[in-house]
């Protein structure tokens, strides 16, 4: 899927591989819950892409990261639910429940949260407009910058028996728990692999 141009095509080769994976919930016992978007469109080139963000500087919490669109969840919102409210309040790309494809494993993260990545068909029409006080930039992430090997580094930490995960993308260095979510994203979306990503390491600035 990395490379396929054919928006219908792609669309059913993502629905089947998400349809033949079983997303594991994890523990969130105290962890707040929270959700983003693996949102599906199209770059200004017309080549499939997907939303990427950089937080506003001025948020309290991990400003100025690298970020899919999400949040917490509010009081009596599911995943889904949630994880569509907040690419609508970030980036102005409104999608109905139908345009959900499937879910990915819940990761905790170090700084206390219980992220649960949602899988969505945007389409290639959805451009997406920055709110400016929660995005400082709004990407397109070309899918095909997600296949080569090297695009994903797993580093040794030493603080942890499991390797530290980061994506080469954005001409940047997208760390986790983001870049755990994109690589999840990259195999089981895209290339049909059920990879586990929920022993993946944060970086030490991360785990606050």
């Amino acid at each position: 899927m990395f490379h396929e141009r054919n928006f219908d095509r792609l669309r059913d080769g993502i629905a089947a591989n998400m349809a033949a994976f079983a997303p594991k919930a994890a523990s969130a016992e105290g962890l707040k819950r929270a959700a983003v978007a693996l949102a599906v469109t199209a770059d200004e080139t017309g080549a499939p892409a997907f939303f990427l963000t950089k937080r506003a500087p001025r948020l309290n919490a991990h400003s100025g990261q690298w970020a899919l669109p999400g949040g917490r969840l509010d009081p009596g919102e599911d995943a889904i639910t949630a994880a569509l409210r907040e690419m609508d309040e970030e980036i102005g790309v409104r999608m109905p429940p139908t345009a959900v494809l499937g879910l990915l494993d819940d990761y905790p993260t170090r700084s206390g949260y219980c992220i649960t990545p949602v899988v969505v068909w945007a389409g290639p029409d959805a451009k997406g407009v920055p709110n400016p006080d929660e995005v400082a930039r709004l990407h397109h992430i070309p899918l095909a910058d997600l296949a080569p090997d090297n695009v994903i580094e797993l580093a040794a930490i030493p603080d942890s028996e499991h390797p530290l995960v980061r994506v080469h993308i954005a001409e940047s260095h997208v760390h986790a728990p983001t870049a755990a979510l994109i690589y999840q994203f990259r195999e089981v979306a895209l290339a049909g692999r059920h990879t586990p990503v929920l022993h993946l390491q944060q970086p030490k600035w991360a785990w606050k």
